[in-house]
């Protein structure tokens, strides 16, 4: 039960924790090596004494002293340990997660995972780990690549940053174009993390998905003459919107089913004001596109009364900003809701025969659900088929097999 809730707590704090280490110990390594010795302390002292009042200071506290005890055993670093020492340690009610605007610093840690030194792979993944508090199984799955491939990317990472001597601060206004489009895919991913979870039984992580807004805030707050910042907020309120509809009873609600009484209509008026504030900048992206199609979506007062043509327009739109597989997947699903199956299905099928989605579950969902649609049962349970030895979250997993068990009553097989 303990490691229940101490797993809640890393899952919930530990990407704030982590960036106030780093910024105290500069160095990722031995901070997440603090943090991972403050948990299993944890593990020790909440049985005897309770879980504290404030878990995310306890670790930070405990994680730092750690730190500064190591330092001196080993005399390696004598004046980092100097240095330990004179930062003041966390008073009893002090909160070290506590915002603080620009200042933030998560925000300080996220820029610095994405200074230009690194290439995109590199800054992404390792915003991913130390932000987001992603595994590496994760992450590989954000990447669509396998899970060695990303371990070594993040060694070669922080690597990097500690040899280059990359600060751990906001750039000046002059440097933050250069980092804007990393900065927003980070953001993105990670509340993509908590809206769909990778492993996490429950499926979905809204501490991942506030903690995604909370920075697309603060980025607008920064760069208030960015309309892509602005498109990612909108998108990504406009999505957490419907959160409330997307379980029932633990199950993976599909859009189309949805109680749309239960989304958020204030969280819905806000993502369409703050798109709305982006557009008339007449820089277009691919953030506000996806916010456009989102707010299509919400608008939909009924599944029926959803707009798929102008979706369908708007995803072939940013397949010119953004020509990866995974955006023309969800084109192709897009030209058939909008009146063509078939056209579908045969771009799915040319995206397939080119292999660069292999490994990737919601291919052969989305295959398996077209052809639900179309009335051809057999194929589309084999499809099914196909997806379940691919996917890794368990409500996904379960839903296809309800999906699966509609079609073939003898079950998955």
């Amino acid at each position: 039960m303990l490691s229940s809730v101490l797993d809640q707590v890393f899952r919930r704090e530990s990407g704030r924790v982590l960036a106030t280490l780093i910024r105290q110990l500069g160095d990722f390594d031995a901070a997440e090596d603090a943090l991972q010795d403050a948990c299993t302390k944890a593990l020790e002292a909440w049985p005897r004494d309770g879980i504290p009042d404030n878990p995310a200071a306890w670790l930070t506290t405990v994680a730092r002293r750690r730190s500064i005890d190591l330092a001196r055993r080993r005399k390696a670093a004598p004046a980092a340990a100097a240095t330990l020492s004179a930062v003041p340690a966390p008073a009893p009610g002090d909160d070290p997660a506590a915002e603080s605007g620009i200042g933030d610093d998560r925000l300080r840690l996220l820029f610095t995972c994405c200074h230009p030194a690194l290439n995109r792979p590199a800054r992404v993944g390792l915003a991913l780990r130390t932000l987001g508090g992603l595994s590496t199984r994760e992450i590989a799955r954000a990447f669509v690549e396998p899970e060695p491939t990303t371990a070594q990317r993040l060694v070669r990472a922080k690597a990097k940053i500690r040899e280059a001597g990359i600060p751990y601060e906001v750039p000046g206004p002059d440097d933050l174009p250069a980092r804007l489009a990393a900065v927003l895919e980070v953001v993105y991913l990670v509340f993509n993390e908590g809206y769909a979870a990778t492993e996490a039984e429950s499926f979905l992580r809204p501490d991942l998905c506030r903690e995604a807004i909370r920075l697309g805030r603060l980025l607008v707050e920064l760069m208030p003459g960015e309309p892509e910042a602005r498109g990612l907020l909108a998108l990504m309120l406009l999505h957490d919107a419907r959160r409330p509809a997307r379980v029932r009873d633990g199950e993976l609600v599909p859009l189309e089913e949805q109680d749309r009484t239960r989304w958020d209509r204030e969280a819905i008026r806000e993502g369409t004001a703050v798109l709305d504030a982006a557009l008339p900048v007449r820089r277009p992206g691919p953030y506000q596109i996806q916010a456009a199609v989102a707010a299509l979506h919400c608008a939909a007062a009924t599944a029926a009364a959803t707009d798929w043509p102008q979706i369908a327009a708007l995803y072939r739109a940013l397949l010119r900003y953004t020509p990866t597989p995974v955006v023309e997947l969800n084109a192709a699903v897009a030209c058939a809701m909008a009146g063509g199956i078939d056209p579908g299905l045969g771009w799915i099928a040319a995206i397939e025969a080119r292999g660069e989605l292999a490994g990737y579950h919601l291919l052969p969902a989305a295959k398996a659900d077209l052809l639900r649609r179309a009335g051809r049962p057999e194929e589309a349970a084999a499809e099914y088929r196909k997806a379940l030895e691919l996917v890794t979250a368990p409500a996904e997993r379960r839903y296809l097999l309800r999906r699966l068990a509609g079609l073939d009553p003898a079950g998955p097989g």
